[in-house]
C-alpha cells in the first residue's frame, strides 16, 4: 500500500489510488484545490491516517528542507516513514528528504529529482549563511537583512 501525496490524489485514475495510504489533512487540501475530486477520493477504499510529524520534521531539518514543506507535506512524509511504504510525490523537497533517509519514493507525473541537495539560509544583504532549520522568517544577525532559503554551495 503506497503512501500518496496530494498530486497522486489529484491526477491519478481512481483505480490507481484505491488501496493507498493518505493523511486526513490532505482532504482539506483536496477540497480547496478540487471539491469534485475530493468527493470522489473520499468514496474510494483507502487508508486514511493521522500521525505525529516529529520524526519527519527532524529529517527535513537535517536536509534543510523544513522551510519548504507544509504541514500536510510533513504529515505525508511521517506516514511514509512510519509505514515503511514507498512515497509517491512530485515534491522535490519530499524526495530530497526521502533520499537522505534511503526511503523509497517515486514521482507521480514529473521526473524524479536526480541528486541530493542541501539547503541553507542566505542573507540577501551581506550573503552570510546559516543552517535552514526553521520555518520562521529570519533576519541576518550580522546586518539585519532578510535571510532566504537557497541551495547550499558545495
Amino acid at each position: 500500500m503506497p503512501v500518496l501525496d496530494t498530486a497522486a490524489l489529484l491526477h491519478w485514475p481512481v483505480e490507481r489510488i484505491a488501496g493507498g495510504i493518505a493523511a486526513h489533512s490532505q482532504l482539506a487540501e483536496l477540497e480547496r484545490l478540487s471539491p469534485a475530486r475530493a468527493m470522489l477520493v473520499e468514496s474510494i477504499e483507502m487508508e486514511w491516517m493521522s500521525i505525529g510529524t516529529g520524526d519527519a520534521e527532524d529529517a527535513a531539518r537535517r536536509t534543510g528542507d523544513l522551510p519548504r514543506l507544509s504541514e500536510v507535506d510533513l504529515e505525508v512524509l511521517a506516514l511514509a516513514m512510519a509505514t515503511g511504504q514507498c512515497l509517491f510525490t512530485d515534491d522535490y523537497s519530499l524526495q530530497n528528504v526521502c533520499r537522505s533517509l534511503n526511503h523509497p519514493f517515486e514521482a507521480v507525473s514529473n521526473r524524479p529529482s536526480k541528486q541530493q541537495w542541501a539547503w541553507e539560509l542566505r542573507c540577501i544583504g551581506c550573503r552570510a549563511t546559516k543552517q535552514a532549520d526553521s520555518k520562521e522568517e529570519q533576519e541576518c544577525e550580522i546586518c539585519g537583512s532578510p535571510m532566504k532559503v537557497k541551495r547550499a554551495r558545495r
